[in-house]
């Protein structure tokens, strides 16, 4: 895989540039990553906020988490897409959303967590850790 990799929104008015391989790609079967991914899951791949650089305006939104942490997120105002999550206590690491990177081969989650909210249809790939919950 070479670096660095684009990414954009749908409308292109976000648009960034990741630097290096994310120290992880996840898996997150929540009720709140299936809200928002609209389908059985959603993907994360964890960066350092220094290895990816952004381009366009971002709107925020947050939520309060199970753990008591503040889920932050950033998305584009023209189409909505989420951008990334982070969060606030800890503005060096982000949870980028790497299904609007241009070459999306680097998506190949090592872990599933909360899968105790996770559908019954979906078959979770032989080797990888699997968490109820956070880790």
């Amino acid at each position: 895989m070479s670096y660095p990799i684009n990414g954009a929104c749908q409308c292109d008015g976000v648009t960034y540039q990741l630097l290096s391989e994310p120290q992880m790609v996840v898996a997150c079967h929540c009720k709140e990553c299936q809200k928002l991914s609209t389908s059985a899951f959603s993907i994360t791949a964890m960066v350092n906020a220094d290895q990816v650089k952004f381009e366009g305006e971002m709107a925020d939104w947050s939520r309060p988490a199970d753990s008591g942490n503040i889920s932050a997120a950033k998305f584009c105002p023209g189409c909505g897409n989420r951008i990334y999550h982070y969060n606030p206590a800890e503005p060096d690491k982000i949870k980028l959303k790497p299904s609007n990177l241009s070459d999306t081969s680097i998506i190949k989650p090592v872990a599933h967590v909360w899968v105790s909210e996770k559908q019954d249809w979906y078959t979770i790939p032989e080797g990888v850790r699997v968490f109820d919950k956070q880790p």
